[in-house]
């Protein structure tokens, strides 16, 4: 493998894995549509030879995605030893992780009415718990997570895209996600700040129907004691991150951004710090998770 690298610039590598039912058919269609190239399945000791024969086509085949999954033997072991390999020889190995709650899985293998691939003669629920301890690891090593729990088709397809389709890859991107502390924490979540110290507008009639993209909600959440010191230090915070992230070759980032609902204040700061890493140079992409819900 070392003299075949080592001859030809190797392709740009995303390595697509997760749980299953989690999206990754989905995220490797998006990623087919950026014009790269797809291998589905592919057991991770295959990994090297797969680069290997793309670095030979001189430039015809410059971005490579595997599709990983448990079904492969030893799977956890091999594939953190194959992308430590990769990444000691200079290729940029990226890991995808999808994932997704026990609740939104269990719905979509009843949906299609398959079994888990791990569920064996036990029940799907226990395949699941089997599989998501076995991708721990992994999970703990990816460059960027994607919870699908309460997205279809097309929003993690267009999630996807939204990572992958500029041409520009060492500009770091972010996703901002506003959610409600009710609602749970968001499990791809980097970084989490807490909201809740402000003053909630929801105890201010004329702004309870509102939420925190309007301008009276921002402007009274921004306005609050301790708003703008909170945006201040976290701001030196995610400088840091950025810039670490940056040497470490990871180039994405979750930041969730909390209220007790997800509707008035966390969506007002959220905004607000996605402007601010826009001005910090980072592709930003905001979104507000729990909004609607109350």
């Amino acid at each position: 493998m070392a003299e075949g690298l080592s001859a030809e610039l190797p392709p740009e590598i995303v390595i697509v894995t997760g749980m299953s039912g989690a999206g990754r058919s989905t995220a490797a269609r998006a990623l087919e549509d950026l014009d790269w190239f797809v291998v589905d399945n592919l057991p991770p000791g295959l990994l090297p030879t797969m680069i290997e024969l793309a670095g030979r086509t001189r430039g015809a085949v410059p971005r490579v995605a595997a599709v990983v999954d448990v079904r492969s033997m030893a799977f956890t072991e091999d594939l953190l030893s194959t992308v430590e390999a990769l990444r000691s020889r200079g290729i940029a190995a990226r890991v995808v992780f999808l994932e997704a709650s026990d609740e939104a899985l269990v719905r979509r293998f009843e949906s299609v009415r398959r079994p888990h691939p791990l569920q064996g003669e036990g029940r799907l629920t226990d395949g699941i718990a089997r599989e998501r301890e076995t991708l721990r690891a992994i999970r703990g090593e990816a460059d960027l997570v994607i919870d699908t729990s309460q997205s279809n088709v097309h929003q993690l397809k267009a999630k996807v895209i939204g990572f992958f389709g500029e041409a520009e890859e060492a500009k770091p991107r972010a996703n901002v996600v506003s959610f409600g502390f009710k609602h749970g924490l968001p499990v791809d979540a980097d970084l989490v700040l807490d909201c809740r110290f402000l003053p909630n507008p929801h105890w201010v009639p004329e702004l309870r129907p509102l939420n925190g993209r309007d301008g009276p909600v921002r402007e009274y959440v921004l306005a609050q004691g301790g708003a703008k010191e909170m945006l201040d230090a976290y701001t030196e915070v995610l400088r840091l991150l950025i810039e670490g992230y940056r040497r470490e070759g990871k180039h994405y980032m979750t930041l969730a951004v909390g209220c007790t609902g997800g509707k008035h204040r966390s969506v007002a700061m959220a905004e607000r710090f996605g402007e601010i890493l826009g001005e910090e140079g980072v592709e930003v992409h905001v979104v507000h998770r729990d909004v609607g819900r109350e």
